[in-house]
């Protein structure tokens, strides 16, 4: 029965407060069988608890990934970052220039550096939509090699696509040397940044973009400001919680 879905009800189970959580922790702990049969029949009677024990694991094991990844999630790309580089909660973008919803999230971070100074805001490069895609990305991690990623990353969103010539146009609008920059994109250091984040995506479950990194959590889709401000002050709380 143990696997994904048994965690999960072992999870749920270790939750509860009543009879269920009594049970695991009492009379049946010894007997590992005992307890799953248990276990299984306290959450066919009650089904309503299975999909916060599934969030709480899937969490978890987020969690263990961010931790295990955390050098390459939170360390920037020389130039690509915003808000306070010395901050107390990182939050880590991956963002694909041809995506429709990161365009939506840009706002909300905007916001969230406009209301709290002690933000960091590290922008990863996730082209994973076309090859026009990846193209912007290679582009906007050269600006970042001249201090001018900024102003590449807010025309490219800005011209509402994404192709050679709205790159181009974006790549003069920031003031680009263009000749580095298409010497750098060719370079080891712009290649292995996008193949690190493309690896990082695997290995913490994206399944698109945009996607997040805030502490521990991993979060998925469109944030507006309200749920950003959320998962850095829950970051916040976790660093100041000791270990048990």
């Amino acid at each position: 029965m143990m696997g994904r879905i048994g965690q999960a009800l072992m999870l749920a189970a270790a939750a509860l407060a009543g009879a269920g959580g009594a049970i695991v922790a009492g009379k049946y702990s010894g007997d590992r069988a005992a307890t799953e049969t248990v276990v299984r029949d306290y959450i066919l009677a009650n089904p309503e608890i299975l999909p916060e024990a599934m969030r709480r694991l899937q969490a978890k094991e987020s969690g263990k990934a961010v931790a295990a990844n955390r050098d390459a999630i939170v360390e920037p790309f020389p130039g690509a970052i915003a808000g306070n580089p010395n901050g107390d909660v990182s939050v880590v973008a991956y963002l694909d220039y041809a995506c429709g919803f990161c365009r939506a999230s840009l706002p909300a971070i905007t916001g969230l550096i406009a209301s709290d100074p002690n933000v960091r805001i590290v922008y990863r490069e996730l082209p994973i939509l076309s090859p026009d895609s990846r193209s912007a990305a290679e582009w906007a991690l050269a600006a970042a090699l001249q201090n001018k990623f900024k102003p590449f990353h807010d025309a490219l969103y800005a011209s509402g696509r994404v192709d050679e010539a709205s790159i181009q146009q974006a790549a003069a609008t920031a003031g680009l040397d263009i000749a580095a920059a298409r010497t750098a994109i060719q370079s080891p250091q712009v290649v292995g940044e996008i193949e690190r984040n493309l690896k990082t995506a695997g290995t913490l479950g994206f399944t698109g973009t945009p996607s997040w990194v805030v502490g521990d959590q991993v979060l998925s889709g469109a944030q507006t400001l309200p749920a950003l401000q959320t998962a850095v002050a829950d970051a916040r709380k976790a660093k100041s919680t000791p270990a048990t």
